[in-house]
């Protein structure tokens, strides 16, 4: 495991991790313990993770980027019993008596690993919620096992694997990455943060680390193609290549493709509430066209896809409906919220003891059993009185060759019109305005899905986990100052 010159064998890994649990042990801690990690992406912070575990307490990861105010939020809601933290780390909310400084852990005589039962709670992570309160989702250790079980097998990761390591931690999809890479083995090359910043960075780290599998958001996927990072020949080393957390876009992936022939390429969906991912679809072809949908495909084994419609009843073959999700992977719920818990977790509408989670996407079943996803519930707007899908209309800007990334989004106008359509978008080589998009996407579009108001920017706003912050861009039409990268202009 390595990040950098940083680097841990699985031995001095089983030891480390060994030796922070005897030291939470020691200092009085019990099992469901929450334990915050104030710990900078690292293997120290995967010993830290494994040490929580093996002392049978659920591990917390901290956002160390996140505003002080946001982070005594989520202590305030974890409760926790201890926090595991660097010397140099900003620890806030928690009394210092209960802080251990893991440069102050020694090696010694191995505790028993407190016993757990599948049920219990693993870590929490946790997510922006829709009133301003981050909410913790509770995952348990069967959640993680479950995809797995399914994963590692599919996937075919082998001890010889050298699998990347991109997200965050307080991220899910760095659950993949970690305990996959643990669960069989292989090496696990975490990517500093500041490759982020430079795609070609990117480039580099994949072919200097030899990786046999890439997995991340996305935008990373765009930003690395639309500036030319993915060398001519491919990656030579991939064999596979996975996205999950937001639709990529079609364009963006038939380059990849073509680029990187001998990979298999993999789209992944689930959200936090059903641990990692709960459907997959593995191309057999490049898509046909730059406006062909991927589908997110069918469910892992031990998931289930559900598209009802209002009624709680299955969704005819091709029409849109709500997106549910039940099976291995559903979270217990949100961290002390049960009535969160309750109204995101449903009972069955099947009968038996079964639960379902209301995802918030909209998405159809075709007539092949696929299942595509559509956008989100809150991003199908009345205009004019059209029903208009907003993410089908980024799917055509996305199209463009000019654009690089764009979000659109649905703004009140307070007038007869009700909701006007607003692009925010990011130029590749060229710098067209808003009226030449426009008149590119009139092929593409009916008139009342063209966006009526445009906004350029260098690059657009991104929240922790590296998705587009729609909502901050919402507030950029709406005139609400947020911050935002460099070089914002109206187009």
């Amino acid at each position: 495991m390595t990040l950098g010159d940083d680097e841990l064998t699985y031995g001095e890994l089983d030891r480390l991790s060994a030796a922070i649990a005897g030291r939470l042990l020691e200092a009085g801690a019990q099992p469901d313990d929450r334990v915050c990690l104030f710990v900078a992406k690292s293997p120290l912070a995967v010993a830290a993770m494994l040490g929580c575990l093996r002392a049978g307490c659920v591990y917390v990861p901290i956002d160390l980027a996140s505003p002080p105010a946001r982070v005594r939020l989520i202590i305030e809601a974890a409760d926790p019993a201890f926090a595991l933290a660097t010397r140099d780390a900003a620890v806030v909310g928690i009394d210092p008596t209960r802080v251990i400084a893991l440069e102050s852990v020694e090696t010694g005589s191995v505790p028993s690993p407190v016993e757990r039962r599948p049920s219990d709670a693993a870590h929490i992570l946790f997510t922006s919620g829709s009133t301003g309160t981050p909410k913790g989702v509770v995952i348990a250790h069967s959640n993680v096992i479950a995809f797995l079980e399914w994963a590692i097998p599919y996937f075919g990761i082998e001890a010889g694997d050298r699998l990347s390591g991109h997200a965050p931690f307080h991220f899910d999809l760095s659950t993949f990455d970690i305990f996959g890479a643990l669960w069989t083995g292989a090496e696990l090359h975490l990517v500093p943060p500041s490759a982020n910043l430079l795609p070609r960075d990117l480039a580099a780290f994949i072919e200097r680390r030899q990786l046999t599998q890439w997995f991340s958001v996305p935008t990373v996927f765009a930003y690395m193609d639309k500036l030319d990072a993915v060398p001519e020949g491919g990656f030579g080393s991939l064999r596979q290549i996975l996205w999950c957390g937001d639709v990529l876009p079609t364009p963006v992936l038939r380059r990849w493709m073509r680029r990187n022939p001998h990979a298999t390429f993999t789209n992944l969906y689930g959200p936090t509430e059903a641990t990692i991912a709960s459907a997959y679809h593995t191309l057999e072809a490049i898509p046909a066209s730059d406006t062909s949908p991927v589908p997110i495909g069918t469910a892992c084994t031990g998931e289930e896809l559900l598209v009802l419609d209002t009624e709680l009843v299955s969704a005819p073959v091709g029409e849109i409906g709500d997106l549910y999700i039940g099976g291995a992977g559903l979270s217990p719920g949100y961290w002390h919220d049960a009535e969160k818990t309750e109204q995101a977790f449903l009972s069955d509408p099947r009968g038996g003891l079964g639960r379902i989670y209301r995802t918030g996407d909209l998405a159809r079943v075709e007539a092949d059993g696929l299942v595509y996803f559509v956008g989100r519930s809150d991003s199908q707007i009345k205009s004019r009185g059209h029903r208009i899908e907003l993410g089908e209309v980024e799917v055509a800007v996305n199209s463009l060759d000019a654009v690089r990334e764009v979000a659109v989004v649905a703004v009140d106008t307070g007038d007869f019109d009700g909701k006007a359509i607003c692009c925010a978008w990011a130029p590749s080589d060229e710098a067209p305005d808003g009226d030449r998009l426009r008149s590119e996407l009139q092929p593409l579009l009916p008139a009342y899905m063209l966006p009526s108001r445009w906004l350029r920017l260098e690059s657009l706003p991104k929240n922790a986990n590296g998705k587009i912050d729609r909502q901050g861009v919402r507030k950029l039409f709406e005139g609400v100052e947020v911050v935002v990268p460099p070089g914002a202009r109206s187009a």
